[in-house]
C-alpha cells in the first residue's frame, strides 16, 4: 500500500522491493532468511507490473548497507532518479546508519508517517546531516502495519489477510513461517 501510494505521489516508473540479506542494526526475530523474504517480495511483484523484486543485497557479501545498494543501483542505472521509501521509524534512525549523508546524496529519502514519529521530530534528528533538506514526507492513510506487527500476529494465530496479498498469506501458511498456525489467512 505504501509503495503504491508513493508511486502516485512521486510519479515513479518502477519500485524495487529489496529484502535485506544481513541487517547491520538488528536481528529479525523469527527470521526465515533472506531467500524466503525475497520469495515473498517476488509474490507481491508478480501481482503488479509496477513492482520488481531485487536480490541486489542477497548477492553481496557482508552487512546490507543501504548506501552500498544505492551506489550499485546508481552505477547500473546512472540516469535514474532514486527514491528511498522508509517508515518514519527508520527515517528517524537515519543518522545512525552507515554513511547517512551519502544515502541522502544518492537518493531522495521519503518517509511514511507512523504513530509516535512526528515529522518535526524527524526533521530535527536529521537536521545536522548534509542533504537532509531533501527529505520528503508522503501523505497517505495512516495504517499501523509493520513487518514486526505482522510477524507477531502470525505467531499469535491472528489473521493477516488484507494486510498482505493473498499469495503472501498462503506462502506464510504453507512454509509455516513465524510459527504460523493454520488460520492465519482467515479471521
Amino acid at each position: 500500500m505504501c509503495a503504491q501510494e508513493a508511486s502516485l505521489q512521486l510519479e515513479l516508473d518502477r519500485i524495487e522491493l529489496v529484502p535485506t540479506a544481513r541487517p547491520p542494526h538488528r536481528e529479525i526475530e523469527g527470521d526465515p532468511g533472506p531467500e524466503v523474504r525475497l520469495e515473498m517480495c517476488e509474490l507481491v511483484a508478480a501481482s503488479d507490473e509496477l513492482f520488481a523484486a531485487s536480490r541486489i543485497e542477497l548477492d553481496r557479501e557482508g552487512p546490507s548497507y543501504t548506501v552500498e545498494t544505492l551506489r550499485a543501483i546508481k552505477e547500473a542505472q546512472p540516469d535514474d532518479e532514486l527514491f528511498l521509501l522508509l517508515g518514519a521509524d527508520q527515517a528517524e534512525r537515519l543518522p545512525s546508519w552507515h554513511e547517512p549523508e551519502a544515502v541522502l546524496d544518492l537518493a531522495t529519502v521519503c518517509a511514511v508517517e507512523r504513530v509516535g514519529y512526528s515529522r518535526s521530530a524527524i526533521v530535527i534528528k536529521l537536521a545536522r546531516l548534509k542533504g537532509a533538506q531533501k527529505l520528503r514526507f508522503l501523505d497517505m492513510p495512516l495504517i499501523q502495519i509493520s513487518s514486526s506487527s505482522l510477524r507477531r500476529r502470525v505467531s499469535e494465530g491472528k489473521p493477516i489477510r488484507y494486510m498482505v496479498t493473498d499469495e503472501v498469506v498462503r506462502f506464510i501458511e504453507e512454509k509455516g513461517l513465524y510459527s504460523a498456525p493454520a488460520a492465519v489467512g482467515t479471521g
